[in-house]
């Protein structure tokens, strides 16, 4: 079942256009990583399928409708981020009760031991909390609230190691018991590669990439050599980055469209290959250069 479906969806502000006709899927019960740098579109892209803000052109559905003025998307979506805000004449133990008549499929239970786990106290407000306390309470509601479509923007802004990880084991404990579909924005794939199913990479409002997390893991590979014969062996190939290491010698990264001949041919050149993270990719495929900040300094 497609829980999100964009179609030709841009955004366009006064002086720039932040999303460019987007067309794209999420099908339900998967954890999806929405992946970009900063600016790229992704809390743009968030807001509209939450209903938040109107697309310029084109349109985004969910579960079959547009999210904005339906009480049907509202009552299924939960956008979670660091600008949430509750009444201020509410404190913490309030806004969780009022939450539970919203949301039809509220975890009481869970929202009080995730609470007092976090070590939060029911006459705390919420507009005095830190910012981590704040993004951790936030996190509470959002695993709480069992929304079939839930999505976090940039959910682990101001925690600490400790707590993103906690974070991280709890959505996905809390997912593996009641499948749902999650979205999960960040500049930061590193923190939350193991958890996703698949990635939908934008840049500068357009769609990159949108795969399988096993086959953006196996997307380009990394090769080590002379730089006479990496410069000529790559001529024909798709080269992301390239690095020179030393007089001499060259890094770079390509795609691995054909693996097992680029393998073969490495071999019989006495190149070495190695293996592309996923987040260094993601760093690749969006920078403007093919080099890195060393090339600022030459």
């Amino acid at each position: 079942m497609e829980v999100v479906k964009g179609y030709k969806l841009s955004k366009d502000y006064r002086h720039s256009k932040a999303l460019k006709n987007l067309h794209f899927t999420i099908n339900e019960n998967k954890i999806s990583g929405l992946i970009g740098r900063n600016g790229a579109g992704k809390t743009t892209l968030l807001k509209i399928m939450a209903g938040f803000i109107k697309p310029s052109d084109g349109e985004v559905l969910i579960f079959g409708e547009r999210p904005f003025n339906s009480l049907k998307a509202s009552a299924n979506t939960i956008l979670v981020d660091d600008m949430m805000s509750f009444p201020t004449s509410l404190n913490l133990g309030e806004i969780l009760e009022v939450a539970g008549r919203f949301y039809p499929n509220w975890d009481a239970e869970m929202a009080k031991k995730l609470f007092q786990y976090f070590h939060f106290f029911e006459n705390q407000r919420h507009d005095e909390l830190s910012k981590g306390k704040r993004s951790t309470f936030n996190m509470i509601v959002g695993l709480s609230s069992r929304c079939p479509l839930t999505m976090f923007d940039e959910p682990t802004t101001g925690m600490d190691a400790a707590v993103r990880k906690d974070f991280y084991r709890a959505l996905l404990k809390e997912y593996l018991a009641h499948p749902r579909t999650i979205i999960i924005s960040s500049h930061h794939l590193e923190e939350m590669e193991d958890i996703l199913e698949e990635i939908l990479l934008i840049h500068n409002g357009e769609k990159q990439l949108h795969l399988p997390i096993e086959n953006f893991k196996e997307y380009a590979i990394g090769v080590i050599g002379p730089s006479e014969i990496v410069k000529e062996w790559s001529h024909d190939k798709t080269v992301l980055f390239l690095k020179e290491l030393s007089p001499g010698s060259t890094y770079i990264v390509i795609e691995s469209l054909y693996k097992a001949k680029i393998h073969q041919e490495a071999s019989h050149l006495g190149l070495k290959l190695s293996p592309v993270s996923p987040s260094d990719l993601c760093v690749y495929l969006t920078s403007q250069t093919k080099g890195g900040i060393d090339d600022v300094f030459k």
